[in-house]
């Protein structure tokens, strides 16, 4: 009997590359993202390609009716849920704490830190039901703050706390309970952060080899399939060029 894995936000980026990483497992995929033809897509590929199934869900993570409705209503067959990959996230915007824009404060908010925790807990019945496992995506800006950083390290500093609340509350039913943290990766995270400026983008990732969206993948399979009675609750991801969130070398 095939695993199931469910992924927020898995029409692109970290999302997409984790869904094919486990589709090629042979595990089936509920894939959640908000663009219906993108997701689409991603789901039929990965059918025609692996074999596997899938149950495309779309929804926006901020909407908390929207989640419950779909996640704890889930089809009988797809309930037996091993993991849940919190992988919706975004960062708007690169400006001082004085500039930056209400809105995109609380996008990120209700994205990042909100969503995480409705997606969590519309499933956890299911979660607990396995002996299942949570997989948070969160940031090295999680671990430290940078400048014009502000809101969006926030919401990742939340998420390495929810992470660990998780892992301390959820012991007693054998729930594992992971972060992972990356640091530059190469998606379009940067042409959302900076609302479509694809020069300023293409900017960030200029003089050196950040990572890309596959690695992380391999880093979320590779957590997920240790040994039963192994946990590995925190990973610090970066490229060779980076040391943490706030030191990149860029070769001129």
């Amino acid at each position: 009997m095939s695993k199931i894995i469910l992924i927020t936000g898995a029409s692109s980026g970290f999302g997409k590359a984790i869904a094919e990483k486990f589709a090629a497992g042979g595990w089936n995929l509920i894939l959640t993202a908000r663009r219906q033809e993108k997701l689409a897509t991603v789901a039929t590929d990965l059918e025609k390609q692996f074999g596997i199934k899938t149950l495309p869900l779309i929804f926006d993570i901020q909407d908390k009716k929207a989640v419950f409705e779909k996640l704890s209503n889930l089809p009988t067959e797809w309930q037996a849920i091993d993991i849940l990959v919190n992988n919706a996230g975004l960062a708007l915007g690169r400006d001082s704490f004085q500039d930056a824009a209400i809105e995109d404060w609380e996008t990120m908010i209700d994205t990042n830190v909100k969503g995480l925790l409705y997606a969590s807990k519309a499933v956890l019945p299911f979660i607990i039901k396995q002996k299942g496992h949570i997989i948070n995506i969160g940031s090295t800006a999680g671990k430290e703050v940078y400048k014009d950083g502000n809101v969006y390290c926030a919401t990742k500093h939340a998420v390495d706390a929810i992470t660990k609340a998780q892992r301390i509350d959820l012991l007693p039913y054998e729930v594992k309970v992971t972060a992972i943290h990356p640091g530059a990766v190469e998606t379009d995270f940067s042409l959302v952060r900076f609302k479509g400026d694809a020069s300023k983008a293409n900017a960030v990732y200029a003089g050196y080899e950040p990572l890309k969206a596959e690695d992380i993948a391999d880093i979320t399979w590779y957590v997920a399939n240790v040994p039963k009675h192994v946990c590995i609750n925190d990973v610090v991801m970066t490229c060779v060029a980076q040391a943490n969130s706030t030191t990149l070398f860029k070769q001129a």
